[in-house]
């Protein structure tokens, strides 16, 4: 008797926990921002290189997703994005610009904030700005009408 309660039990809960794990996942309503990813990532670039990466981003909900703003971290960072709604399934892709004039390690933030409710999504924005490599055939210094030409030794 004990072995047939036991796998009555044991029946039971295997029934159940196969039921929670099919059971058929929560559908939300209204915009969902679902972002490719969320870093960006310049990798090591050198100084003047392109300055704009781009992150795409699908409308996964229900209703039309609206961005309403996208702020950096700081004036070296700025995205731009699209103004018009994004419709249920539709893509889209948002701009980052960093001033890549700036050597040094990048870590910065850009703050999205949308029509989704109680949701900000945060892009991190990453790498490195190598500064350029000096021409040595350029010569660093240059006579100018103000500076004096030294006179060669005639003797020589």
């Amino acid at each position: 008797m004990k072995k047939l309660l036991s796998l009555s039990t044991l029946c039971l809960l295997a029934g159940i926990a196969f039921a929670q794990n099919n059971a058929p996942a929560e559908v939300k309503t209204g915009p969902v921002m679902t972002l490719s990813s969320d870093v960006v990532d310049y990798g090591e670039i050198m100084q003047n290189a392109d300055p704009v990466r781009k992150v795409k981003f699908t409308n996964t909900g229900t209703e039309p997703l609206i961005i309403k703003n996208a702020q950096g971290s700081c004036g070296c960072t700025v995205p731009l994005w699209p103004k018009e709604p994004i419709m249920p399934g539709e893509s889209s892709e948002i701009e980052i610009h960093y001033a890549t004039d700036r050597i040094g390690q990048i870590m910065k933030t850009v703050t999205i904030t949308t029509n989704e409710t109680g949701v900000n999504h945060v892009l991190q924005v990453k790498g490195n700005v190598k500064p350029k490599p000096v021409d040595e055939t350029v010569p660093t210094k240059q006579a100018t009408l103000l500076t004096p030409v030294k006179k060669q030794n005639s003797n020589q």
